[in-house]
């Protein structure tokens, strides 16, 4: 199945902060997630998916037949953004 990628606003918190090279990094994974067939729950039960390259993180949430990047950014960003979702829930 073939999927279409959006962006949820403020995804790019961190990402636009990064140097080129990362972003380039990055946008390469994003623009995989289409095609991606082996996604990994996020834990405690949120609704995400994480997928990653190297220390970067991808949340992203899929809705039907969309993925929508919800974060991108280095793991400790991660973990911060995912301590601040479990406390919205």
């Amino acid at each position: 199945m073939l999927f279409y990628v959006e962006f949820s606003p403020g995804w790019d918190k961190h990402f636009s902060k990064f140097d080129s090279s990362e972003k380039e990094r990055i946008l390469k994974k994003i623009n995989q997630l289409p095609f991606l067939q082996n996604q990994r729950h996020l834990r405690c039960g949120l609704p995400y998916f994480v997928t990653q390259t190297g220390q970067y993180r991808i949340t992203y949430e899929e809705i039907g037949s969309t993925r929508k990047v919800m974060f991108a950014g280095n793991h400790k960003q991660y973990e911060k953004w995912l301590r601040e979702q479990q406390l919205t829930l």
